[in-house]
């Protein structure tokens, strides 16, 4: 059973900044290979769900993993608000429309998890209808990665109150950093308490399971992220097509 708070947010003292930004440098190069490995191979598909408090990172660690990425194999995705249309079908119904096809990444910076994070956090929808949603989300995820070859990798960035906050005062008080400040941040903000709860709930009712990233420290979070993506791709085994000489076809 996991329980947040009694999960670290920042890096162990032991690990030295300097070194491990590096090791992320290289292996952003090698998550860069790995994606043209997928595209050419066109047998997987990987779907990268990023969840958090707001200002935990998100673009930040998709910009890390990916920027060695070609952009022909990646796209980006986030669920917010729903439109009028989205709301006249089933909840996941925009999501499944935005699911990667074989040989593609896609990235959900926000996911279908705010139909049971922010709606239940303010009661929208009851405990009953929260509990049916966690069980169709299992079966969504399942499907995905059980009937067509889509890892479904799952991350939530973990950060403290004390460092969302001077996050977000940063957004006030940084003249290049205005452009992010929104104050209904600071409103979700002082729902803290039931938004951990919504997460632990959602964690622990999970099915594929979920990768709890420390994200006080950018330069860790960004470690941490960026390597399990590239651990995750190695562990599919892929070869890149090469030419039968007898056919000259790829095989």
């Amino acid at each position: 059973m996991v329980r947040l708070n009694e999960i670290s947010t920042r890096a162990p003292e032991s690990i030295d900044k300097s070194d491990t930004e590096d090791t992320t440098e290289e292996l952003a190069k090698e998550l860069g290979e790995l994606q043209t490995t997928l595209f050419a191979e066109n047998k997987h598909s990987l779907l990268v769900v990023l969840q958090g408090m707001d200002s935990s990172g998100k673009n930040s660690s998709t910009q890390a993993a990916f920027e060695k990425c070609s952009p022909a194999g990646i796209r980006c995705f986030s669920f917010k608000a729903p439109t009028e249309e989205e709301l006249s079908h089933d909840f996941l119904w925009r999501v499944h429309q935005k699911v990667p096809a074989k040989r593609m990444i896609h990235i959900f910076n926000r996911s279908h998890y705010e139909d049971i994070l922010i709606q239940r956090v303010h009661n929208w929808i009851n405990e009953e209808r929260v509990h049916r949603r966690m069980a169709s989300i299992n079966s969504f995820e399942e499907l995905l990665q059980y009937d067509n070859h889509t890892t479904v990798l799952k991350f939530y960035l973990h950060i403290s109150a004390e460092d969302q906050k001077k996050e977000l005062q940063e957004r006030i008080d940084e003249p290049e950093k205005n452009w992010k400040h929104n104050p209904n941040d600071w409103e979700e903000a002082k729902l803290w308490d039931q938004y951990m709860e919504a997460y632990e709930y959602a964690i622990n009712n999970s099915t594929i399971p979920w990768h709890i990233i420390p994200a006080d420290q950018s330069w860790y979070r960004n470690y941490l992220v960026t390597s399990t993506i590239v651990d995750t791709l190695k562990s599919l085994n892929m070869k890149r097509p090469v030419l039968d000489e007898s056919t000259m076809e790829l095989k």
